[in-house]
């Protein structure tokens, strides 16, 4: 049953990125229409991400009065509109406000559904399962990357939002229909004792949210940017988008395969260590010319393979009664940093006049990814086990957080 749960999950998940993909596959055409510089692009698709800021922590606590199946609903509804909005949009600004109503069904959408694969797979698969999940964003991304591209050179930019809705609504009336949560999952009351998340909690789920946080906000960078930097080695803007699709495509492969490797193994330090050091090395490559297609190889196979082990964190770090608040502040912080990136991002663009600094910026972010989840596994196996010597790398409590 909880792999059926999961498919389903997998599928309405692919609409967030697919979503999320419309701004940065019709940037150039949205910088003649409405005469918008880079730093507004970046600030566009920014916004995407604006409303976990103040949102997260009260959609945790929503979840002790609604349904995960309805809140997660909900959020896909929002982000149908949004991209309703984005594309019947007259100026910038109403495009901006697509993109924070989209924003905001994505946060509703992607914690809860972080949270149902957690409240299915917690100590069962849960690298491989939330590998499974979070490679759904990726999947939409790379779909957009060449459907929007066509759908906009062919038909003009506005097609993108609203094909993109139209899948939302879709997704949104399959999990209304289909989801069950599972039969022994424990549930607080409404309006039982307030929640709270112990000292040791809030630490790893702010280690979890940080390095969730900057491992993401490195690949929109990558998404953004990269594209900028092919068009300037002289390929076409979907020449680009084909290129950088490939790693987005892979991505479902590797990361599947890393999450299982977690699962059976252990060793995540050394799979994040082996895995981010591929993702600096792959932005790197797509400053040399020529070198685009490889750079997303190695992005796809490698830079990006640990998303499961990363935010399958976010699930080890608080008991399941308190996991929808836990995953508030999860995605609190990591809104925090992937909200900043991308105009940081755009702002370095325009000063500099060439994407290789944006670029630079997505691999200190990538690099950026170790230190948290090291000092996640540091809070978690405490000092007792530390000074007792044993080997925790391998223990259960590691492979399956």
């Amino acid at each position: 049953m909880r792999w059926r749960i999961l498919a389903l999950l997998f599928l309405a998940r692919v609409g967030l990125g697919f979503q999320f993909q419309t701004l940065a596959a019709v940037g150039d055409n949205l910088v003649v229409a409405f005469g918008l510089d880079y730093a507004g692009i970046g600030l566009l698709i920014g916004l995407f991400m604006a409303p976990g800021l103040v949102l997260a922590m009260p959609a945790g606590f929503a979840g002790r009065w609604a349904s995960d199946r309805a809140l997660a609903g909900l959020g896909l509804l929002a982000l149908a509109m949004g991209g309703i909005v984005s594309g019947t949009a007259v100026d910038g600004w109403t495009i901006g406000l697509g993109r924070v109503l989209a924003g905001a069904g994505f946060l509703f959408a992607t914690l809860y559904f972080t949270k149902m694969a957690a409240d299915w797979f917690v100590g069962r698969e849960i690298a491989t399962a939330m590998a499974i999940l979070v490679m759904s964003w990726p999947f939409g991304i790379a779909m957009g990357q060449v459907g929007h591209a066509w759908l906009a050179e062919a038909f003009g930019w506005r097609l993108p939002f609203l094909v993109a809705a139209g899948y939302c609504a879709l997704a949104a009336l399959a999990v209304f229909l289909l989801y069950r949560p599972p039969a022994d999952l424990p549930i607080a009351a409404p309006g039982a004792a307030p929640l709270r998340l112990s000292g040791k909690e809030w630490r790893l789920v702010l280690c979890a949210g940080a390095a969730w946080g900057v491992f993401n906000a490195g690949y929109v960078i990558y998404l953004g940017f990269g594209p900028a930097m092919l068009t300037a080695q002289g390929h076409s803007l979907t020449s680009a988008a084909a290129i950088l699709s490939v790693g987005s495509w892979l991505m479902i492969l590797s990361g599947t395969l890393c999450g299982q490797l977690a699962d059976r193994f252990g060793r995540r330090e050394f799979i994040l260590v082996v895995c981010m050091a591929g993702a600096v090395t792959a932005l790197a490559l797509l400053s040399v010319p020529g070198a685009g297609l490889p750079a997303s190889l190695l992005f796809g196979l490698v830079g990006m393979a640990p998303a499961g082990v990363i935010i399958a964190l976010a699930g080890a770090a608080m008991a399941p009664e308190r996991r929808a608040f836990g995953m508030g502040v999860f995605y609190t912080v990591y809104y925090a940093i992937v909200t900043a990136a991308p105009p940081v991002a755009g702002a370095i663009f325009d000063a500099t006049g060439h994407p290789q600094g944006p670029l630079v910026l997505g691999m200190v972010l990538f690099a950026a990814v170790v230190p948290a989840a090291l000092l996640f596994r540091h809070i978690e196996i405490g000092r007792d086990f530390r000074s007792a010597g044993l080997d925790v790398a391998n223990s259960r409590d590691w492979r399956e957080g």
